[in-house]
């Protein structure tokens, strides 16, 4: 099989370790593989995919779309470095507010799976980073939502000594505890 799977601190998200093969050219790598991922209870039908580039200090999220259009993410960083966080905003969950973070970049070429029901964000590391997410959903502006980055309650360590640069969305997002839907 092309890829490890490990479930992280919050079982729900898996941590897709590819094989790379390498050799005197280059580089090889599978990023998706419907069946292999199925096998490892990944199944959502991915719909659209994205792409960002940000520069170094930029922190994008903590975003997520509401029901019903609520997105699973399988993301990675393929060129440079960032932090990448999620955390869990289903009600129900015995890890409600619960967050996970993973370093993402092109050095160990990771791919985060995070499932619908958890909020996303990442925080740029290097000078620059380039990054690519399949969605289960498509973008809906409709349905578009946040939580505050450094929300109190939620308390995430992003691991960086300086203010992050947000856009103006960003820094008005409500706390986790002020979500409605």
């Amino acid at each position: 099989m092309p890829f490890d799977f490990i479930s992280l601190e919050i079982p729900d998200i898996k941590l897709v370790i590819p094989k790379v093969f390498k050799d005197d050219r280059g580089f090889f790598l599978e990023s998706y593989k419907k069946s292999d991922f199925i096998a490892n209870g990944i199944a959502d039908d991915f719909k659209q995919d994205n792409y960002s580039k940000s520069s170094k200090g930029v922190l994008r999220g903590l975003h997520y779309q509401a029901s019903p259009k609520e997105q699973a993410k399988l993301v990675r960083c393929c060129r440079g470095k960032i932090f990448d966080v999620a955390v869990d905003i289903r009600k129900s969950s015995k890890t409600f507010g619960h967050w996970v973070g993973e370093i993402l970049s092109e050095e160990n070429n990771h791919i985060l799976y995070i499932p619908a029901g958890f909020a996303h964000g990442f925080v740029v590391l290097s000078d620059t980073a380039e990054i690519i997410y399949k969605t289960s959903n498509e973008y809906s502006k409709e349905h578009d939502r946040g939580i505050l980055w450094n929300d109190p309650d939620i308390n995430i360590n992003w691991g960086i000594d300086f203010m992050p640069v947000l856009s103006e969305k960003d820094k008005i997002q409500p706390l986790l505890k002020d979500i409605k839907d």
